[in-house]
């Protein structure tokens, strides 16, 4: 596997939301609007990748604070019909990237 490749293809969907799919909890459905873009915003511009929080160098994972409460977001990749995970992460033509974002109590 390409870390770099897939960490540069994490990262520009992360920050652009294109690319790939964007989900997120219910709980996080149910927060206000203006929340909920703060939270899209804060994963869009995450520049806090650490060892401990990304211990493969995918910038994969992201944690953060907003109004009092733990968030959460994930990179999943997926095969192009969503069934199952993708056979190379590094190659968007076989790879369904798909962002959720969930508070810490989802997990």
């Amino acid at each position: 596997m390409n870390t770099e490749r897939i960490r540069e293809l994490n990262d520009a969907f992360r920050s652009t939301f294109g690319g790939g799919r964007v989900v997120m909890t219910s709980s996080v459905d149910e927060l206000p609007p203006m929340v909920k873009a703060d939270a899209l915003h804060k994963v869009a511009t995450f520049a806090e990748f650490t060892k401990d929080n990304d211990p493969h160098g995918e910038h994969d994972f992201g944690s953060f604070e907003l109004v009092s409460r733990k968030f959460f977001w994930k990179i999943d990749y997926y095969d192009n019909d969503l069934r199952c995970g993708s056979e190379d992460p590094a190659d968007p033509e076989k790879t369904v990237r798909v962002l959720t974002l969930m508070l810490a109590e989802d997990y």
